[in-house]
């Protein structure tokens, strides 16, 4: 979407973030006035510093809510079912992180009140979201001012990038005609009818219209000879734009960057949040650390069975490939017979998957080893890879080169992302799903990727684990 759509967001989403701290204070007060009258068995009464402070982490909470859940920029155009379903979910995890919050400080806060202000919460922020079309009117006249567009061009690509301006009219985007070096006619219809203007008329435009930006949607051999319509516009301060139709690219993000002075089009394949992306590191980090410390006990028995139980090293390693094919060596309990990849080529011939090779009922595991198979036992080593940075906890799992050589094209992308040890394929099966189905939810992870959603993969993966379900 345009910088007019995306600066209107931001200016709903403030608009929505202080609707809801006024609600949740105007909740809360409710809810302790209320608590407070009660003629029950305990007095409630919270100390005034504490009771502000509980209240600072209930605003917090709901606007970080709805900042995890992406709530804001849904609410405008969500159906009715879709803002109970959003409110509800915000309000369940801020209620919960209040909840946290009173029990580590050790402040014994009344259920009932705690009870009523998540109720009132919920009910205040239903009743105003499903209410707003009159407030958000008045929140357009108040604050978005027109901003209006010429598009250089007349053809497919400039009819379809004024589509995207009409379509964008409720965000005050207003498209003004179109340009062309040599018009072949005065008018083009679409919603409605748009003059077409010469190039060389531009400078008389911009003394007598109030233009705010100009689109060059024009086939890429035209571009260098519009250098002076470009200059015309920077001299005159009006922001120019040139629509990327002539790149194909169908799955990267866009956006400019810098190498040094130098000005870089940079289009991403996969997410490229720096910010986020640190994030998501020092989770892997943190958490790894303290997996690694808390199961140590458990690690040390395990090993101790496998060497008791069959001849061979304790840990199975094995090159695999990371991010962006990167080569590192992984980390497994051994849960097959020493000589296990010697004994693979036998066996070629049951393999039931497409490039990846797994067999139902594998004769090489060893006694011990379609245990640890099935509960994931054998991949615990791995958390030493995330530390050092190989892998993550959650990503597309690592292939072998062999397998990443025979991959298709698109296929290719799924290493633009570090490898986990869990993803939506575990989720959604495990070892049951097929090799193209397998692909295809590691695409829709690298497209679809936030932090909320690594841990709804990791709170889906304890229990898929816990009972073994889809593995063999």
């Amino acid at each position: 979407m345009s910088e007019v759509y995306s600066r209107r967001q931001r200016k709903l989403r403030l608009f929505f973030g202080l609707a809801d701290a006024a609600l949740v204070w105007a909740a809360y007060e409710l809810a302790y006035q209320t608590r407070s009258g009660w003629n029950l068995e305990r007095q409630f009464y919270i100390d005034t510093p504490m009771k502000y402070l509980l209240l600072l982490v209930a605003a917090l909470a709901f606007l970080g809510a709805a900042a995890w859940f992406g709530t804001y920029e849904r609410l405008e155009s969500a159906r009715r079912r879709d803002v109970v379903k959003e409110t509800l979910r915000q309000t369940l995890l801020a209620v919960v992180i209040v909840v946290l919050t009173q029990f580590l400080l050790r402040l014994d806060v009344s259920r009932a009140f705690l009870g009523l202000f998540g109720t009132l919460s919920c009910l205040g922020l239903l009743v105003f979201r499903s209410n707003t079309g009159p407030l958000l009117r008045w929140f357009r006249q108040r604050f978005g001012a027109q901003h209006y567009v010429m598009i250089a061009g007349t053809g497919e690509s400039a009819r379809r990038m004024a589509r995207l301006v009409e379509e964008a009219d409720s965000f005050g985007m207003r498209l003004l005609g179109f340009l062309e070096e040599r018009p072949t006619v005065q008018a083009l219809q679409l919603g409605q009818e748009y003059p077409v203007h010469s190039l060389g008329e531009l400078p008389q435009i911009l003394r007598r219209r109030v233009v705010d930006e100009v689109i060059f949607a024009v086939p890429a051999a035209d571009l260098p000879r519009l250098e002076e319509t470009l200059l015309l516009c920077d001299e005159e301060g009006v922001r120019t734009r040139i629509a990327l139709d002539i790149f194909p690219h169908v799955n990267s993000d866009v956006y400019l960057d810098r190498l040094g002075p130098a000005p870089l089009l940079t289009f991403s394949g996969a997410p490229h949040d720096e910010l986020r992306l640190l994030l998501k590191r020092a989770t892997d980090i943190f958490f790894s650390a303290l997996a690694l410390a808390v199961l140590a006990p458990f690690l040390l028995t395990v090993a101790v069975a496998i060497r008791l139980t069959s001849p061979g090293p304790v840990i199975f390693s094995q090159i695999r490939c990371g991010l962006n094919g990167r080569r590192f060596r992984l980390y497994k309990f051994r849960s097959m017979v020493a000589n296990a990849e010697a004994l693979k080529q036998q066996l070629m011939s049951q393999n039931e998957r497409e490039l990846v090779f797994k067999i139902r009922n594998d004769p090489r595991l060893t006694p011990i080893g379609k245990w640890l198979r099935k509960f994931s036992v054998d991949e615990l080593p791995q958390l030493w890879n995330v530390l050092i940075g190989d892998m993550s906890i959650v990503g597309p799992r690592p292939a072998i080169p062999e397998e990443v050589e025979q991959y298709k094209r698109w296929q290719r992308r799924r290493l633009r992302m570090r490898p986990g040890l869990t993803c939506l394929w575990v989720v959604e099966g495990r070892d049951t799903v097929d090799f193209e189905t397998w692909m295809t939810l590691d695409m829709r992870y690298i497209d679809n990727w936030s932090l909320a959603l690594d841990w709804k993969i990791i709170l889906r993966t304890i229990p898929q684990v816990v009972i073994g379900r889809g593995a063999h």
